[in-house]
């Protein structure tokens, strides 16, 4: 496996080109009734494009991602970006990019999902960099990560190039921390190599366990649940359905309009977040426009949502058969589709040995950074717990 150095550097000239398209942007009126009932809200997206534009200084962003130790491998013929962290140094910009493991430190890759960025995991990195091993890889098709060129790039085959990569880098066993895709792709590799896994640590749920015939009825816990995710998936999946069904059509307008890029990612971020509504508040500006700054500089938007279209069509289902016999914990989320200590334990048993079960009264999809230093905390726990 071939690894080469990497740095940030976006050339000036496509930063000119993305303040003059939002300059030309074209706005459609504002919608009736309650603000941000039928989306994002017209006022607050004109004033931080305005900023993005005007305000947002990306070389100081570029400076600050250039701080970690960026690599490109190419892993069964792709190029893949990630950062890497061997523990002991000091802070994010601190160790080197060494293969093997020194003393007792567990390597541990973590993987972001959409609509994110490895760039939203950074803050993991500062607060596990002095006792872990660090790889934290952008996912195929997303910011610096190419795509292969076919159909069928699902979480399974993505947790394969995960094994080669971790092994490409002298580790021999590890483990595994995501949410979104990234909680997919973790429990993939615990299901495909569990004997390279030391555990795996998931901070959204991703994969819903087998209940088909043969397997137990559900509780009544277990069923309030689903209807739960059910009328959740009514309001917010629309997303979805046309990621999973035509991410090349949706693509051309994202590609081409930072407006409508910014509108369709952050809608999530509001919505999924324990945000309260308030999303300055919550992740600051500066970090919403460095994530889709990297959307928009490497046009991977739409690369990214062909994930829906692949795990659809081309992913395996789980099956009977399938349950993760490696050490699992769970973090729970209070705004991670249903309330704070609603979502049944028994549930995730059903698929997973979970070991550690903690549920966290803040928090929501993107918790590594919105409640960094809990996530950080717990992942640190649990697997100073499997040393």
């Amino acid at each position: 496996m071939r690894v080469d150095p990497f740095a940030i550097a976006v050339p000036e000239a496509v930063l000119t080109d993305l303040r003059e398209r939002i300059a030309r942007t074209r706005w459609p009126d504002p919608a009736p009734g309650d603000a941000w009932s039928q989306g994002i809200e017209l006022g607050y997206l004109r004033e931080l494009l305005a900023y993005w534009a005007d305000g947002f200084d990306w070389r100081e962003a570029e400076r600050e991602l250039n701080r970690y130790q960026h690599r490109v491998a190419t892993v069964y013929g792709t190029p893949i970006h990630f950062v890497h962290h061997r523990g002991g140094g000091a802070g994010g910009a601190g160790g080197n990019a060494g293969g093997e493991s020194a003393g007792d430190r567990i390597p541990l890759i973590l993987t972001h999902g959409w609509p994110s960025t490895f760039a939203e995991l950074l803050g993991l990195v500062d607060r596990l960099g002095d006792r872990f091993d660090l790889v934290v890889p952008s996912l195929p098709g997303y910011v610096f990560s190419q795509r292969p060129a076919r159909a069928g790039v699902d979480r399974r085959y993505v947790a394969g190039l995960w094994h080669e990569l971790m092994q490409g880098l002298g580790y021999q066993r590890y483990g595994a921390c995501g949410g979104d895709f990234g909680a997919g792709v973790a429990t993939q590799m615990a299901l495909s190599a569990p004997e390279r896994m030391i555990g795996i640590h998931l901070s959204t749920p991703e994969l819903a366990p087998y209940t088909g015939p043969g397997s137990a009825p559900l509780t009544p816990q277990e069923q309030a649940y689903v209807e739960h995710v059910e009328r959740w998936e009514q309001t917010e999946r629309g997303y979805s359905a046309v990621q999973s069904t035509r991410p090349q059509t949706l693509g051309y307008a994202l590609n081409d309009s930072p407006a409508g890029l910014a509108a369709w990612l952050l809608d999530k971020w509001r919505s999924w977040s324990d945000s309260g509504g308030d999303l300055d508040a919550t992740f600051g500006r500066d970090a919403l426009l460095t994530m889709l700054t990297l959307y928009w500089v490497t046009d991977s938007i739409t690369t990214s949502m062909r994930d829906y279209y692949d795990n659809r069509w081309h992913g395996l289902p789980i099956g009977p058969d399938d349950h993760v016999s490696v050490p699992t914990a769970m973090a729970v989320f209070a705004n991670e589709y249903v309330p704070e200590g609603e979502v049944p334990r028994s549930w995730y048993e059903r698929l997973y040995q979970i070991q550690r079960w903690t549920v966290f009264p803040r928090g929501g999809h993107f918790a590594a950074m919105e409640v960094p230093d809990v996530l950080a905390a717990d992942i640190g726990e649990f697997f100073d717990g499997l040393r």
